[in-house]
């Protein structure tokens, strides 16, 4: 049975079974689904053209996270600890320190134990252990994974949304969390009816995404020098200088070492990691029994009471910096595509979060009979003949601690980009066995350069500390505010309950939000500035593609005049691969490349590379295709999920096309024109697009356009960059496009 097409119909094999029972329903107006008899449904609408859809259960099989043994997840959890847990675990080598309170007493400081011990349960325990790990994306985390979590869900229609997004009926299968009703949220209702709502939270979603790269340029910087500084109390003759000149080194060495990706960088840095936390611990209940064994008595909230009551304004100038005991929290989120759900969590419950609370106790207990030495907490509490092991352990964490967000930070990008929402750069998938274990060269680069200028700039000074929890407090922020959407809408969780979780952490974070207001000048605004710098690229980018979207959408060849076009070119041996982002129509392109050249190949494809909010494609949905008119002239979309290997050489890539049609081919004399044009060589065309604002627009725009977007054009990779083209096959037609 042949179909004839619109160009955004796309077309595939059906068993005699399932065409029969689309033919019997292709008179109706609405889309509905048929059972094929195969165990596989199929979507029709009024005109009989479908597209191929799953049954649920093949789905559960091959969407779902993969599901690990007790052994395996004990072992990603050890791994975790050297990827995801140093920046969290370090974060007694700094914090204590971090208060300038001029002369705490035994209250003052009872009061700032009980602070971060609350902190740390209800932030980085409850809220993202118990809570925010749920929510992601196909084993992915992240900022970016709660929006394509939602964006799953919620239609975003928006014709001036910052991100373009295109639809297809097969769509329907990536949703990961089923909805526990038929019954729409009321909130599901407003945000697919509200495009302020819908560009809100895509706006906050890009200002979380770039504070978190914020994060990874901070990191490193502020748990190295920590660490590093302890060594100035042995001997005057160590400057400040040489402790930056050492940072720097160690920094320039850790990111060289990123190369070698996740699970080589996790086995060298969790041995360090568990002794690390093993030593904490130990000191920290040393400290309690030797100097105060009643310190736990600190878990009363009456000692937060009487801290504010004693210090006042004083008191809240320093509630900001109890955000440095919850660095890192945000990297167990971002970081869960490196490893799994159960695994995360179970190291932290287990191991970190009780090592944690024994080191802070310890250390209060030690302050309390020395209350001089708060400026010199970590290494001041260390018993003397452990001074140099702790020492040495301590720099190797903190090297451990740069790591967390830099892994995040690599995933936070890979997921930007198959959204849509980045330029492309290089993504190399280090891991065969664990999903979502990335590398890209050109963020790591920029993170070691931010790191080492933040690093000499602030000459190693409590700056960096200021700057730091400013950037954790806000990405913290951004999370409340999109994982309570996601609890109502997606989880369909009761609103007061939703509501009560977000009433409880949008006020304890905003508290802290705004108590570190008072640091923007003392470094705060360092995560700003590179927030500023990525929402540049971000948003240019963004902003680019939504308006070619737009004037190819506007300007699209009609179906008779590409019949008539292709009817009247000479139609000469060979494929014709058409490489465009457009997914529907014919773009402009073509009308300008057949003016030029004057004919065509015999056989025709357009090919759009789609990057689906999945880990990996199932082979039977890697290409989608959609007979065109006339003969011999289809549509390919070729899917791939976050983990695909997108490597492929061009012979490679034109066999697995051919093959796939050749599987819908309907008729003898199309695989004969298939065979033909195999045998006679291919040739890739690739649009160069060149936007052009007219003065007509304001200058501010039209700078975005001609100078910005131009310029991410030109030096990022193309959507087809990871396919080997020899030259000889390969031909680029320019276009400019007067916006």
């Amino acid at each position: 049975m042949e179909h004839r097409g619109r160009p955004d119909d796309v077309i595939v094999q059906m068993s005699a079974a399932s065409v029969a029972a689309v033919d019997e329903r292709s008179s109706t107006s609405q889309i509905e689904e048929v059972d094929g008899g195969d165990g596989n449904k199929f979507v029709v609408d009024g005109e009989g053209l479908t597209r191929r859809t799953f049954s649920e259960s093949y789905r559960l099989r091959h969407r779902n996270p993969l599901e690990f043994t007790p052994w395996q997840v004990a072992l990603l959890g050890y791994q975790s600890l050297g990827v995801v847990y140093g920046d969290i675990g370090t974060s007694p080598l700094y914090t204590f320190s971090s208060f300038t309170l001029p002369d705490p007493d035994k209250d003052d400081l009872l009061g700032i134990l009980s602070l971060i011990l609350w902190t740390l349960t209800l932030v980085s325990l409850v809220k993202y252990v118990f809570i925010v790990l749920h929510a992601d994306d196909h084993g992915e985390g992240g900022t970016f994974a709660l929006y394509s979590l939602l964006r799953q869900h919620v239609n975003f229609t928006g014709k001036r949304m910052p991100v373009p997004v295109t639809r297809l009926a097969s769509d329907a299968n990536l949703r990961f969390h089923s909805k526990k009703s038929s019954l729409q949220p009321r909130m599901l209702k407003f945000l697919e009816g509200s495009v302020i709502a819908q560009a809100a939270i895509t706006y906050l979603v890009l200002i979380g995404t770039c504070m978190v790269m914020g994060d990874g340029a901070l990191t490193p910087s502020i748990s190295v020098l920590s660490a590093v500084q302890g060594i100035q109390s042995r001997s005057s003759r160590i400057t400040q200088g040489h402790v930056v000149l050492l940072c720097v080194i160690i920094l320039v060495f850790l990111f060289l070492y990123q190369r070698y990706g996740t699970s080589k960088v996790s086995f060298t840095f969790s041995p360090i990691m568990l002794v690390w936390f093993a030593l904490i611990a130990s000191i920290g209940l040393y400290n309690m029994i030797k100097y105060y064994p009643p310190v736990l008595k600190a878990i009363s909230p009456y000692y937060i009471y009487i801290f504010f009551a004693n210090n006042k304004r004083v008191g809240w100038e320093q509630l900001g910096t109890v955000v440095l005991c919850i660095t890192g929290a945000e990297a167990m989120f971002a970081d869960l595509g490196h490893f799994n759900k159960k695994s995360i969590q179970m190291a932290y419950s287990c191991l970190v979060y009780p090592s944690l609370i024994l080191a802070y106790a310890g250390q209060a207990a030690f302050l309390i009979k020395n209350p001089s030495m708060l400026s010199t907490t970590f290494y001041s509490s260390i018993p003397e003949p452990l001074f140099w092991p702790m020492f040495i352990v301590a720099t190797l964490a903190a090297i451990v601690a740069s790591q967390a967000l830099i892994s995040a930070s690599f995933s936070i990008i890979k997921q930007s980009i198959a959204l849509g929402c980045f330029p492309r750069v290089t993504m190399k998938h280090t891991s065969e066995r664990y999903e979502g274990q990335v590398y890209s060269p050109e963020i790591n680069y920029f993170l070691m350069i931010a790191c080492m200028l933040i690093t000499v700039g602030f000459k190693g000074g409590p700056e960096i500390g200021q700057a730091y929890g400013v950037a954790v407090i806000w990405v913290m922020l951004i999370t409340t505010h999109l994982i309570t959407v996601v609890m109502v809408i997606i989880w369909q969780i009761n609103i007061a309950l939703a509501g009560s979780f977000y009433a409880v952490y949008a006020i304890l974070e905003g508290l802290f939000t705004i108590s570190l207001l008072y640091k923007i000048a003392q470094g705060g605004w360092v995560p700003f500035a590179i927030t500023a710098f990525f929402l540049v690229i971000t948003l240019s980018w963004t902003y680019g593609r939504s308006k070619k979207n737009e004037y190819e959408t506007n300007n699209l060849m009609d179906r008779q005049e590409f019949v008539k076009t292709v009817t009247m070119s000479n139609r000469v041996p060979g494929i014709c691969i058409f490489c465009t982002d457009m997914m529907n129509g014919i773009p402009p392109i073509v009308r300008h490349y057949v003016q030029h050249m004057g004919c065509l190949r015999e056989l025709m494809v357009f090919v759009t590379v789609r990057h689906l909010p999945v880990t990996s494609v199932l082979p039977e949905e890697r290409f989608l295709f959609d007979r065109l008119e006339p003969f011999g002239v289809y549509r390919c979309i070729v899917q791939y999920g976050y983990v695909d290997n997108q490597n492929m050489k061009d012979d490679e890539y034109i066999l697995s096309i051919i093959a796939s049609l050749k599987a819908i081919a309907q008729n003898d004399d199309e695989v004969a024109v298939m065979d033909s044009a195999l045998a006679n060589g291919s040739t890739f065309i690739f649009g160069r697009v060149i936007l052009k604002m007219s003065d007509n627009h304001n200058c501010f725009k039209r700078f975005i356009i001609n100078n910005l977007y131009r310029f991410l054009q030109k030096n990022f990779r193309s959507n087809l960059s990871s396919l080997t083209i020899a030259p000889s096959k390969t031909l680029q037609i320019g276009m400019q496009y007067e916006i």
